[in-house]
């Protein structure tokens, strides 16, 4: 039996831009300290993967670099390195890499939570920063792999797809947050869904969400850590424009 959500995309009406930039700016306003937080959270567990990514180069990027210019000594960060430590290296930082993705998926996913209590007015329990990953790590690796080929796919057919896809990738996570019982299949078939009906509406929200986003970058870099999460707000008001939830 298809689930409930297919239904909802098909009778779903057109989300009015405007009106979905208008509330997410009124939230920004609401919910600017907890956003700062879930970014600070973010960034804190940054450190340890960079940490593991670079310290293991690190004497060999200084050599290059004290060498720079010597025409007899031009030095590769990576020549010297034996290669069963490289390998292992590689493998290490793919492995974070997937790790960090499904952190983050936790913590952003639990901000959309927040924002839906904060908006209907709710007191659901949404469980810490890292409930979302504790739950459903396997899902939501696999999830990554999906779209990480998916995009992938895209980027070799002359990579203009790239473009197309980025609209319904975009929606995978409010999709998985709000329904964690969908198959990985159907968050997929969901969001590809939800994207193709409203594609050109969704891309141009998305274009100026994360020019907003980014507009901390003005701010010497360190203001984007008061503007990075006005993207999820936009994702979180496409989702109940168009989708909804059970108690709208």
């Amino acid at each position: 039996m298809e689930h409930k959500i297919f239904k909802k995309i098909a009778q779903s009406s057109n989300p009015d831009f405007g009106d979905i930039i208008s509330k997410s700016f009124d939230m920004y306003k609401k919910v600017i300290s907890e956003g700062i937080l879930h970014m600070l959270i973010s960034i804190a567990i940054v450190i340890p993967f960079m940490l593991i990514v670079y310290l293991p180069i690190l004497p060999e990027y200084i050599s290059m670099m004290q060498n720079m210019g010597d025409s007899y000594n031009q030095a590769n960060v990576f020549e010297d390195m034996a290669p069963p430590f490289l390998i292992v290296w590689v493998l290490v930082i793919l492995v974070m890499s997937f790790v960090m993705q499904v952190l983050s998926v936790s913590i952003f996913g639990h901000f959309l939570k927040f924002l839906k209590n904060k908006d209907l007015g709710n007191n659901d329990d949404i469980g810490g920063y890292f409930t979302i990953a504790k739950e459903h790590f396997g899902k939501i690796i696999v999830l990554s792999l999906a779209t990480t080929g998916i995009t992938l796919l895209a980027t070799i057919a002359c990579f203009l797809p790239v473009f197309y896809v980025m609209v319904p990738l975009t929606l995978i996570t409010p999709i998985f947050i709000f329904n964690p019982e969908l198959s990985v299949a159907d968050m997929v078939k969901a969001s590809f869904k939800l994207g193709n009906k409203y594609w050109g509406v969704l891309f141009g929200l998305f274009i100026v969400s994360g020019l907003m986003a980014s507009l901390g970058f003005v701010a010497c870099y360190i203001g984007i850590i008061t503007t990075a999460f006005f993207s999820y707000i936009v994702y979180y008001y496409v989702y109940k424009e168009t989708i909804g939830f059970d108690t709208d």
